[in-house]
């Protein structure tokens, strides 16, 4: 058991049973009452953000969770086959604990895998990654960057909307938060 000056960003919390990850952290002394530890936790699984205030000197439940380097490597019906880069260990994550990160996966990407208790819990993957278009229907003469979008489909299978004169086969740099386009990638 560990108490509320134990909180830091990154820490992970079991509460309720669920594990929890502190965002955002606050000690909070008013000039009356008592002190209090003020956060913001966000939910390992589910990515639901929330408040939390705790006491002073309060008990928590803190957990360890390993974030590991892992490769992908490919994917095996309804599982994805990771190795871990530092003792060559594979495991195979279900789609579910993959969630988003299927739509940015290439085969032989490095990811994060974050394990608890041997468990994996979910993948991070870096920021942006760079992938090539390879279905989009042909620019037309005038088309602009500033223009409107069309919808691009990427060698992971993934649709994203891109500008007008993008063409199949060009390199793109999407964000893995939310899909979008952030521009062209030159070779």
């Amino acid at each position: 058991m560990a108490s509320t000056a134990d909180i830091r960003n990154g820490v992970v919390l079991n509460m309720d049973g669920q594990l929890w990850t502190v965002i955002d952290f606050q000690h909070v002394k008013p000039g009356k009452g008592g002190a209090f530890v003020r956060t913001k936790v966000k939910n390992v699984m589910s990515g639901k953000v929330v408040d939390r205030t705790f006491n002073a000197g309060a008990k928590i439940e803190t957990e360890t969770v390993d974030r590991r380097e892992f490769q992908y490597l490919y994917r095996d019906g309804d599982g994805f086959v990771f190795m871990d880069v530092a003792d060559y260990d594979q495991i195979t994550l279900q789609t579910a604990t993959v969630g988003d990160a299927a739509n940015y996966l290439l085969e032989n990407q490095n990811a994060t895998v974050a394990l608890h208790n041997g468990n994996p819990l979910y993948v991070e993957l870096p920021a942006s990654v760079v992938l090539e278009i390879t279905y989009t229907e042909p620019g037309l003469q005038g088309d602009r960057s500033t223009g409107g979008t069309k919808p691009a489909t990427v060698e992971t299978g993934f649709q994203i909307q891109v500008p007008l004169f993008l063409e199949q086969g060009t390199k793109v740099k999407v964000d893995t938060r939310d899909g979008s386009y952030l521009g062209r990638v030159n070779d």
